[in-house]
């Protein structure tokens, strides 16, 4: 999530006289005036006229300008090997590049599925899974089990199924607010949204990944008498993903607080317009 609006810097700043479209000596509104038949030590002495052949050489000149300028655009700064653009052999931690591979082929449920059998498809995977482990529907019995078999390789799924139970337990949901089924109560908004800052390959090897995915997201209960209010939080979650029935799949996972940043002292927003951004902007497919 954003921690703040984007601050431009172009423009122009104020009380620049150099600005005034009227200025013509620094913004003096003063006009310097060539009189006829002055001293050229005066400094007012007529200019002799330019003639075509020189005016020919300078528009010459500007066009070739132009030319390169273009020329260096289309070069798209980029290698090349034979016409053909190098591809990093690793995703590092360099920002999203087209590679001609699909990350995401489609869906499993309301989940992400198919990614790429790569090291870019498994820093996918990871980003996708650690959205959903941290939502809202993991809080919900009836939802919980489908996400865990969506997620989790074959072998771990009844594990891990009875550890979210006992860690989402009673008590736990009545500590933030929730009911048996994991509803907030009537006027209240539960929310629990995750977004991905980025992802970092730990280790990589054809049946196996271990990827680390900062993240940054708002949890908490919207609604006038909450007492769980909605805050902002920075971890990281290290999810170790195997290659599994066609797909990755998470192993294991783990979390830790940080990096976080400084927070800005933004104005909170109020209850109701936290739970209407909730219900109006969906969550996004994260790929790399």
């Amino acid at each position: 999530m954003s921690q703040g609006d984007e601050r431009g810097y172009g423009g122009h700043e104020p009380g620049n006289r150099n600005d005034d479209a009227y200025s013509t000596l620094g913004g003096t509104r003063q006009t310097r005036t060539r009189l006829p038949g002055g001293d050229e030590g005066e400094g007012y002495a007529r200019r002799p006229a330019r003639n075509s052949r020189s005016l020919i050489m300078v528009v010459g000149v500007v066009v070739l300008l132009i030319a390169a300028i273009a020329f260096a655009n289309q070069g798209g700064g980029g290698s090349t090997d034979g016409g053909k653009e190098k591809k990093s052999d690793a995703a590092g931690a360099g920002p999203t590049a087209a590679t001609g591979t699909k990350p995401v082929q489609g869906k499993n449920g309301t989940i992400a599925s198919g990614f790429a059998h790569d090291e870019q498809g498994a820093q996918s995977a990871a980003a996708n899974y650690a959205v959903a482990l941290v939502s809202a529907e993991i809080l919900q019995p009836e939802r919980r089990g489908d996400i865990v078999r969506r997620i989790f390789v074959a072998d771990r799924v009844n594990e891990l199924e009875t550890r979210f139970n006992q860690a989402y337990d009673r008590d736990f949901l009545d500590k933030v607010g929730l009911d048996a089924k994991g509803n907030a109560a009537p006027g209240m908004t539960y929310v629990s949204r995750t977004a991905p800052v980025g992802t970092k390959t730990a280790a990589y090897a054809a049946g196996s990944a271990t990827v680390e995915v900062w993240c940054t997201g708002v949890f908490g209960t919207a609604g006038v008498s909450s007492t769980n209010p909605v805050s902002n939080d920075w971890f990281t979650m290290t999810l170790a993903l195997r290659w599994a029935d066609g797909d990755w799949r998470v192993d294991s996972f783990s979390q830790k607080d940080g990096p976080a940043p400084v927070n800005t002292d933004r104005t909170a927003s109020n209850a109701d317009e936290i739970a209407k951004a909730v219900e109006e902007y969906g969550g996004f497919t994260y790929a790399r």
